[in-house]
């Protein structure tokens, strides 16, 4: 009674809390109490059976067997010898017969034990134990139904007949009854679907095999919960999820697509302005066309911030780190940004710590777009001072702060300025941007596992951190502090105080030298201790160029011949002072090993500048002259405009031009045994086939005819690296993503046709 017991306390303390018990308890209930009851009425049958031999066994013993072999030795005596014998011989097999029926009933029948009075009562109480539970199911509103091996309806509680209408199912299967079984789950668990009065239902089913106790034959014994709202749920979450899903697809379709619609015509615009500035022109259209080219810059970064949005959000986000040395990498985005800062008026400068290694593993890319979007968001929101980008390590993390003395922000702004298109700022900053740029670079930096933070104070300018676990390459690989480059060397640096000279001065004494900024406050005080400072002779004077005047004025009579001079300009003012009255000059924003070269004696004038910077900031870029000119290229580009402008790149380099503008023809022209190009430049969409199945017959077309392989480099608007790898397993030499980079493009001209001429 104790299993009867704990499962109607559950039921009822269940009901009692308005709850609804488990139906898996409910079914296992019922399991556990049909067991006990089959148990008492097979010991009885088992009883009965085996009564019937030892019954004939206790009366052979108890004198029947003695009584009967003296009434056969009597009449075998009175009839002679022959029957005494007779007589004899049936008391012995009598006898050796009971021995083995003896042994028989010892081995092959079971112990004889009666039913006590107690075990009936028992019996006849589970038996009520199951209308009870049937009792229990319908006040929960679950169904109980008892059916044969044959798989009808032997008893039904009163929910199921009310449900199915049915008032006596008896003898019914449950599929005649009106249910419909779906989903099954497994050999005991399914969904049923039942037409209710209320309407169509659905009920989680579940079976129990059992032996009934009175007949001994197998029965089974189904439970069900109606589970309508439930199975509702999942399946309005499952179509809620598939279209979610369709419609990322849709978003991320329709952002290639339009990416690939804004890049071909803001490649002809950008294409144009590079041709353009290769005219004569005034300084006012040359102004204008600067303008043109920034805001064709910024609408280039737009539609990387959108494509990059696009692709975390779906999950298709992946970092490709590799060896690469930081200090390059930062030092030519802030001289990418130096242009808009100087434009304003503002000072911006780097430094790296001397415990940061030359060679780090991350992921290029991704690190110079965080840092462009978060030094830029600094540039664009600060209006008077500077910018200082810091770089070091703090444990295994490497972090990057970048200040500014920018209008700051509240602690409301700080709260969102992380979010997806939030901006901060006036109205006229906010309408230069989308505010993408940091949303982005935090959810780079979280996929680096680091982060991106702020710290702020209205009035008193902004500080973020950008935060992520490098890889430190081992010492064989170059790992290797800077703090002793510049030992030896004390330098005056003659400097307002801002961002550009106290990176100066962290830089020198990073590497370690011996740096003193001096103000023109401070002149006094210098000369009372010039020529010699503290620990030794100053080696080297570098003199800013707003400091220049004064310098002239007053301070020429504390240079001396064993003091290099060294002049510091702004690459805008470069042509505007007179150089060669110093030993050497540096530009800003500096660099670490032109400064090293100077300092060392082993440089005298300005480094010549990465050409990404000198796109940005210059207008009068020139088309390179190319090494090798007059190749025979095959040009393949449907768009007018763009066609225009790659033919005037190439021609403008030196080289023969031929242009078709579908697929067809370039694969008839690149097929040409007579007139055979030296390089193919193609458009990566265009009329007549696509660029995958054409590059793929150019290939094989080559290599049955046993040509050498073309060059073939593509030109395409979208940016994904998908649509990169397809091209290059198709038969590609290279991609390059429009708005398409003239030197870049020359450049990869001139290493194709060498590398192919070398294989010839």
């Amino acid at each position: 009674m104790s299993t009867l017991a704990n499962l109607q306390e559950k039921l009822a303390a269940a009901i009692a809390r308005g709850q609804t018990p488990p139906i898996e308890e409910a079914a296992d209930g019922v399991s556990s109490l049909i067991t006990p009851i089959e148990t008492p009425r097979r010991a009885e049958q088992q009883a009965q059976r085996a009564a019937a031999p030892w019954k004939l066994q206790r009366r052979w013993l108890n004198g029947g067997g003695l009584v009967a072999g003296a009434a056969l030795l009597a009449i075998g005596y009175a009839g002679g010898p022959p029957a005494l014998f007779a007589a004899l011989c049936v008391v012995a097999l009598s006898l050796i017969a009971m021995a083995i029926f003896t042994k028989w009933s010892v081995v092959r029948s079971p112990a004889v034990t009666d039913l006590s009075e107690n075990e009936h009562d028992r019996f006849w109480e589970r038996k009520e134990s199951t209308s009870l539970l049937a009792t229990i199911h319908d006040a929960l509103g679950d169904i109980t139904v008892t059916r044969g091996i044959d798989r009808r309806i032997l008893d039904a509680n009163a929910t199921f007949r009310r449900l199915t209408g049915r008032t006596n199912p008896e003898g019914l299967t449950l599929e005649e009854t009106g249910l419909v079984f779906r989903a099954v789950t497994d050999a005991q668990h399914q969904d049923a679907e039942i037409a209710t009065p209320e309407g169509r239902r659905t009920f989680a089913w579940y079976d129990v095999m059992f032996r009934d106790p009175t007949t001994g034959q197998l029965c089974i014994q189904s439970v069900a919960r109606d589970v309508t709202e439930e199975r509702q749920i999942t399946r309005l979450r499952e179509d809620a999820r598939l279209k979610a899903e369709y419609n990322s697809a849709a978003k991320s379709r329709l952002l290639a697509t339009v990416s690939h619609e804004i890049r071909t015509p803001l490649s002809g615009i950008l294409g144009m302005n590079h041709l353009l500035a290769q005219t004569r022109l005034t300084l006012e259209q040359a102004n204008y066309l600067t303008g043109i080219r920034q805001s064709g810059h910024a609408l280039v970064q737009l539609v990387e911030d959108l494509l990059d949005f696009s692709t975390i959000e779906v999950g298709r986000f992946q970092l490709h780190p590799r060896k690469e040395a930081l200090r390059p990498l930062l030092e030519g985005v802030v001289e990418m940004l130096a242009h808009r800062a100087h434009e304003k008026g503002l000072e911006i400068a780097a430094s790296v710590a001397s415990d940061v290694p030359e060679m780090l593993e991350f992921d290029p890319a991704r690190l110079r777009q965080v840092l462009f979007n978060v030094i830029g968001n600094a540039v664009k929101f600060t209006q008077t001072g500077g910018i200082l980008v810091r770089a070091g390590l703090k444990g295994r993390d490497l972090t990057i702060t970048v200040h500014d003395s920018g209008p700051g922000m509240t602690e409301e702004e700080q709260a969102r300025i992380f979010g997806e298109f939030e901006q901060a700022g006036s109205i006229v900053e906010k309408s230069a941007g989308t505010g993408l740029g940091l949303a982005i670079s935090a959810r780079i930096l979280r996929e680096f596992g680091g982060g991106l933070s702020v710290a702020s104070q209205h009035g008193s300018g902004s500080v973020f951190t950008i935060r992520f676990p490098i890889g430190l390459v081992a010492e064989e690989d170059g790992y290797r502090r800077r703090d002793a480059v510049l030992e030896g060397s004390r330098v005056l640096l003659l400097a307002p105080e801002g961002a550009a000279s106290t990176a100066i001065a962290q830089t020198i004494r990073a590497l370690g030298g011996h740096c003193r900024l001096i103000g023109s406050g401070d002149m006094g005080e210098l000369r009372q201790s010039f020529p010699m400072g503290e620990g030794g002779a100053w080696t080297d004077l570098i003199v800013d160029h707003r400091m220049a005047p004064w310098y002239f004025r007053e301070g020429s009579e504390l240079a001396t011949p064993a003091l290099r001079k060294i002049f510091l300009v702004n690459p805008e003012e470069r042509n505007t002072h007179p150089l060669d009255l110093f030993d050497a000059w540096l530009i800003r924003p500096l660099r670490e090993q032109s400064l090293i070269d100077v300092l060392s004696g082993r440089m005298r004038g300005m480094e010549r500048r990465d050409h990404s910077s000198d796109g940005l900031s210059e207008i009068g870029i020139t088309t390179p002259e190319a090494e090798d000119p007059a190749l025979n290229i095959l040009l393949g580009e449907d768009d007018p405009v763009n066609a225009m402008l790659v033919r005037a790149m190439l021609a403008k380099a030196g080289h023969r031009v031929r242009l078709v503008e579908d697929f067809d023809g370039l694969r008839a022209r690149a097929q040409d045994g007579e007139a055979r190009p030296d390089i193919i430049v193609t458009d990566f969409n265009m009329p007549g086939g696509t660029a995958v199945a054409v590059l793929a017959q150019l290939r094989t077309h080559e290599r049955r005819q046993g040509l050498s392989p073309l060059p073939i480099i593509v030109l395409t608007a979208d940016s994904r690296d998908a649509i990169g790898r397809q091209a290059l397993l198709a038969g590609a030499d290279a991609v390059i993503v429009k708005p398409v980079d003239p030197k870049r493009l020359i450049a990869t001209v001139q290493s194709l046709s060498k590398a192919a001429f070398e294989r010839a």
